[in-house]
């Protein structure tokens, strides 16, 4: 029988590590703040002078003032300052000739290059380590090593060719999540090789931290100076996040559309294919245009993985309750959690449409996820998803959900996405006894990661009538961890604290982000919730504002105006 302490420690820290980590984090918020007036003067003044001197490079005037620039050293140091790891930054670029630059985007990509070495390095590391393993679990546990340490070299070089500062941010972010999911998956089974794996991951994670500080605070920032390395476009007067292209909104409005590639999914012989995994086998690799796949109605029992060069699938049913993929893996039966989901995709620009996803293991099988996304950019609409503990997977990159059913007891909603959820029904269930529930579980883990879970005009309400079980709307994951519910309706069912800590009766870093905002229903009174640091009970207009489509996953720019109906702003 499971106590109430005793689920999921995919990712847990023990007390003393977490009062370490607050004395941390008190220490370096004072620094921080000490050094803060002296390093925006410093910075603003690299920036400053490059886009300055730029300026006069391109003027044709003898009467520009003079400027004085820094020395390509002091640039340096300038541009490290803003980083969690200011020493690591500077050494592994202050030796380098290219370095010999005091331009701040030169910098930035010598990071950038600096980080991909170090993690080339890495990415055979797992192999090693399985071959000298006899323990099954810590096997396959290193094999999502495998394969995450490659998916975040990969969006290392995404970032070197990218020129916009959303796309970086997202691509950069997504790398520290999958270094960090190598160490969910040994932690998880309290591995003994987690402290000698997290001590050869050290330099890849600060040095993709460092970057991933240097294009929020240095080019961000740079790019409000000068002409944006990338400019926002205007909301569209729908405001649904712009991924697809105007053939994309006509699929959605018709999805037999006979001018892209389409395959038919049939259990009974009927169409092209008799399983979703033998449609998937014949996506095209890297495709720019957009392949569909029509589910007929059924119950598809298999484990269908879309991998990272499968781009664009668009897989939609005959409806929620009529297509149906179910599987049924599980960590009490040796899968690491990553590994579980029924269906899992992580080419980008992934849809589905008018499908539910299930996995049947149960409560008693702890972890046993339903859908896992690490597709950027995906869409999902009018879908299911439907298990216990861990159903909905939302891993990395952006998505969206709108008018989505999500079931589930502990930590039914996780992972470390830039997620909005609108119009969706959130429904918790009754766990096993003595446990209790929490439907969202974050995992950011740096502060500069553009990440978190914003649930917008949404229905919480329970799925059984007779939950007894204590529910509430989250609990911190990470250190960073960070949720906004707003404008939605909360039945009765949720505790009056509203959320929990991850360790029992610790409260959790102040450097979460755990908020509400004109929520409505019984379960929405915010008169009892928790007295965390972290955590407000309400937010401005403005706050509120940056959770919202537009803001928090640059909607407007991947998701023009389409057949979805979605919500833009407040």
């Amino acid at each position: 029988m499971d106590s109430i302490k005793s689920f999921k420690g995919y990712g847990k820290v023990d007390e003393h590590q977490h009062q370490e980590f607050r004395r941390k984090t008190r220490k370096r918020l004072i620094i921080i703040i000490v050094a803060a007036i002296v390093l925006v003067t410093v910075i603003v003044g690299v920036v400053v002078g490059t886009v300055v001197h730029k300026r006069k490079g391109d003027s044709s005037s003898d009467n520009a003032a003079p400027t004085s620039e820094l020395t390509p050293a002091a640039s340096l140091d300038a541009v490290c300052s803003v980083t969690q790891y200011p020493a690591s930054c500077f050494s592994s670029m202050s030796t380098l000739e290219t370095a010999n630059t005091s331009d701040p985007k030169v910098l930035f990509k010598i990071s950038l290059q600096v980080a991909i070495k170090e993690l080339s390095k890495l990415v055979d590391f797992p192999a090693k380590l399985i071959e000298k393993s006899n323990d099954t679990r810590v096997r396959e546990a290193l094999k999502v090593c495998e394969n995450v340490l490659n998916d975040a070299l990969d969006s290392l070089n995404n970032s070197v060719s990218s020129s916009k500062i959303d796309d970086m941010r997202t691509w950069l972010s997504t790398s520290m999540t999958d270094q960090e999911t190598c160490l969910d998956a040994l932690d998880e089974l309290n591995s003994t090789i987690l402290e000698e794996v997290r001590t050869a991951m050290e330099n890849s994670t600060e040095f993709v931290s460092n970057s991933l500080a240097i294009v929020t605070k240095i080019l961000s920032l740079l790019a409000d100076f000068s002409s944006p390395i990338h400019r926002r476009l205007l909301a569209t007067e729908s405001g649904f996040p712009s991924w697809l292209s105007a053939g994309d909104r006509r699929l959605l409005q018709n999805t037999n559309s006979t001018t892209v590639q389409q395959v038919t999914v049939a259990k009974d012989g009927t169409g092209d294919f008799k399983t979703i995994a033998e449609a998937v086998d014949i996506v095209p690799t890297n495709s720019k245009t957009r392949f569909v796949v029509y589910v007929k109605e059924g119950v598809y029992e298999e484990n269908v993985v879309l991998d990272k060069n499968k781009w664009n699938v668009l897989m939609y049913g005959d409806g929620k309750d009529k297509t149906i993929v179910s599987g049924s893996k599980n960590f009490i039966d040796g899968t690491p959690t990553f590994h579980t989901a029924t269906f899992a995709v992580a080419g980008k620009g992934f849809m589905a449409k008018d499908m539910k996803f299930i996995n049947t293991a149960g409560a008693a099988k702890h972890q046993a996820v339903a859908f896992r996304s690490g597709s950027d950019m995906s869409v999902y609409y009018n879908c299911a998803f439907d298990a216990y503990q861990d159903t909905l997977y939302a891993h990395s990159n952006r998505q969206f959900y709108r008018d989505c059913d999500i079931t589930g007891t502990i930590d039914f909603i996780f992972g470390n996405a830039a997620v909005v959820f609108q119009n969706c029904n959130i429904q918790p269930r009754q766990p096993l006894p003595n446990q209790f529930n929490t439907i969202t579980a974050q995992g950011k883990k740096d502060p500069n990661q553009n990440t978190g879970i914003s649930i917008q005009k949404c229905t919480f309400s329970a799925l059984d009538k007779n939950l007894t079980a204590p529910t509430y709307l989250g609990r911190p994951w990470k250190e960073y961890s960070t949720t906004v519910i707003m404008q939605s309706t909360i039945e009765a069912f949720l505790n009056p604290l509203g959320w929990t800590e991850w360790i029992s009766n610790v409260d959790p870093p102040r450097t979460i982000f755990y908020a509400e905002y004109q929520n409505s229903g019984p379960g929405s009174s915010v008169d009892q919730r928790v007295k965390w640091v972290g955590y407000k009970s309400s937010l401005t207009e403005d706050e509120a504002g940056k959770f919202t489509v537009g803001s928090f996953i640059q909607g407007q720019e991947w998701l023009p105006i389409t057949s979805v109906r979605f919500d833009n702003s407040l």
